[in-house]
């Protein structure tokens, strides 16, 4: 979750802050948060939950993740530029991205753990369990002050590496006579983004800029994705994990760099008016792919068909556009302020929820049913999401800021 200051621009230019880049990334994840507490609820609209396996839909759920894989990719050109500004080389951005990456499927992995934990065998619940990974998440990839002598950052670091070790030896998963012990079940949200990223990331590095070489590594990973709803492939690919081989997760990050690519040519020349239009082109093209694909497997996110890579590329594309509008050229990103801290301290923000459930059940904390049942149970899930983003912007106030 790459949080460098994104720029109008390439280096070599004259640069401006790109506000509608944090701020598509802040709206996402308040998004995110916000689905991820519907559990909580009850009697509230279908269509703001997830899409059950199988079905042919999607739900307001379904386009949150989709949306925050593609802003990925709109902010790897400008966080590629900036470092090689600062003197990076091919190999250090290679070290950086494996580094990241890593970082990602750590904490995903950890958090897959907790989903299916055994309190009693294991001697935490979920709840604890996701806080204490939170914290030692932090510890680990703080960006602590310059001014904090090497010997404290490493003690703190190393504190934070203990302690997921610990939890790993101790994990003990699913019912009691059949016990699982700690793996990789699956990657988690942060593990999918963490290999997408990757692929996205390099492909970024080696292509220098080249819109050619990011259009056709686009279409070659959506063509991936078609043949993975296909079936057609080959078994020994399979071995490759799933989130790169079948296309799809990695095709998403992938539109995202293309666009961010155009977007820096289009404003190296001032054609804004060109670029939305063509940006309407391009989405208009990605739904008209959507509805195509549509008819042969289906629109699901679970499934992660080539309808869905599509439509929610084409979704995530407008609002980029529309919010390009409102916060750079109209000058209104003021109007996003509550919402900030989402879009420059996103990851912190993303590891909040484990605090705040824990903090609730600790105090035995019984909301009235009104807030846990419709239109007022919603308003309940909003504004939790909210309290998040403000903590988050808290802990930065305080210091605290995770820097992969």
């Amino acid at each position: 979750m790459e949080t460098t200051e994104p720029r109008a621009a390439a280096p070599s230019d004259s640069v401006t802050r790109v506000g509608a880049i944090d701020l598509l990334r802040a709206l996402t994840m308040v998004l995110m948060i916000f689905v991820n507490d519907l559990w909580s609820l009850k009697d509230i609209p279908a269509w703001f939950e997830h899409v059950p396996r199988g079905v042919d839909g999607m739900g307001l759920a379904d386009v949150v993740f989709p949306a925050f894989l593609f802003i990925v990719g709109v902010s790897l050109p400008f966080a590629i530029d900036s470092r090689r500004a600062k003197g990076d080389s091919d190999p250090q951005l290679v070290r950086h991205v494996i580094g990241r990456s890593i970082a990602l499927l750590v904490m995903g992995v950890f958090f897959v753990n907790g989903e299916t934990i055994n309190a009693g065998a294991t001697g935490m619940t979920t709840l604890v369990w996701d806080a204490v990974c939170s914290v030692a998440f932090i510890l680990i990839w703080n960006a602590y002050p310059r001014t904090m002598p090497q010997w404290g950052q490493w003690g703190l670091k190393t504190t934070g590496i203990v302690i997921l070790l610990v939890l790993a030896f101790i994990y003990r998963g699913s019912e009691d006579g059949n016990l699982d012990r700690f793996a990789p079940h699956w990657w988690g949200i942060l593990g999918l983004i963490g290999w997408a990223y990757l692929v996205a990331a390099l492909v970024t590095v080696f292509a220098r800029g080249r819109l050619a070489i990011l259009t056709s590594a686009w279409a070659a990973f959506s063509l991936l994705s078609l043949a993975w709803a296909a079936g057609l492939v080959p078994a020994p690919l399979r071995l490759i994990p799933e989130p790169i081989i079948d296309g799809t997760m990695t095709a998403l990050s992938l539109g995202g760099v293309v666009i961010a690519r155009l977007f820096q040519i289009f404003q190296g020349k001032n054609e804004n008016l060109r670029m939305t239009l063509v940006f309407a082109v391009i989405a208009a093209l990605l739904i008209t792919l959507s509805i195509y694909t549509r008819q042969f497997w289906g629109l699901s996110k679970l499934a992660a068909t080539p309808a869905w890579l599509f439509l929610c590329s084409a979704f995530t594309l407008i609002a980029f556009t529309g919010l390009y509008w409102i916060s750079d050229m109209a000058r209104k990103a003021h109007w996003f302020n509550p919402v900030k801290p989402a879009g420059t301290d996103t990851l912190l923000c993303y590891l909040m929820p484990a605090f705040l459930y824990l903090a609730m059940d600790m105090v035995s904390l019984d909301l009235p049913e009104p807030l846990l049942t419709g239109g007022g149970g919603l308003v309940k899930s909003l504004v939790f999401a909210l309290i998040c983003v403000w903590m988050a912007g808290g802990l930065r106030k305080a210091g605290i800021r995770l820097k992969l």
